[in-house]
């Protein structure tokens, strides 16, 4: 049904201006979206740039990565984009929101085969009642596939009011 056709079906200047009122309702406008830092990043971009290395015996792997969450908000969205890739290997990709209470949520878990320059964006997800999140968790590891390896990538997520 287009506007006119519901104002044709309203009566009155009072419910057109109900109609009006309703419409611009905050309720309806669509969310405003802010890039969350990165922990330990340069504090110059929202965006991190990564390669897929090898797992290690001893010390930590690069497939983690945290981006703080300064506020409450509403919903989470997170960005993936290749950079390079291999046309037959596959990426798994995972997710996490971490809430202050120490616990944490899965909400990515795929294994993707993306071309170069490729953009994906995840969600939104929407935050979970009764708890407060911390952080947010992207995890691009290298499988078993040696194509794997490499394997460069963007990363950044939103949270939307």
């Amino acid at each position: 049904m287009t506007l006119r056709s519901i104002l044709a079906l309203c009566s009155g200047a009072g419910a057109s201006l109900a109609l009006l009122t309703t419409a611009a309702s905050p309720s309806l406008a669509a969310p405003v979206c802010t890039f969350l830092a990165p922990i330990g990043g340069s504090g110059t971009s929202p965006v991190v740039s990564k390669s897929v290395g090898r797992g290690k015996l001893i010390g930590k792997t690069n497939w983690n990565t945290d981006f703080v969450v300064d506020k409450p908000y509403n919903s989470y969205k997170f960005f993936f984009t290749a950079n390079s890739s291999d046309s037959g290997a596959k990426y798994p990709v995972e997710g996490f929101m971490k809430f202050t209470d120490g616990s944490s949520l899965q909400v990515i878990n795929q294994s993707m085969n993306p071309p170069i320059g490729t953009g994906r964006m995840f969600g939104p997800f929407p935050a979970i009642p009764g708890k407060q999140a911390s952080q947010m968790n992207f995890k691009v590891g290298a499988s078993s596939d040696p194509g794997a390896l490499g394997f460069s990538y963007r990363i950044s997520v939103q949270g939307c009011l």
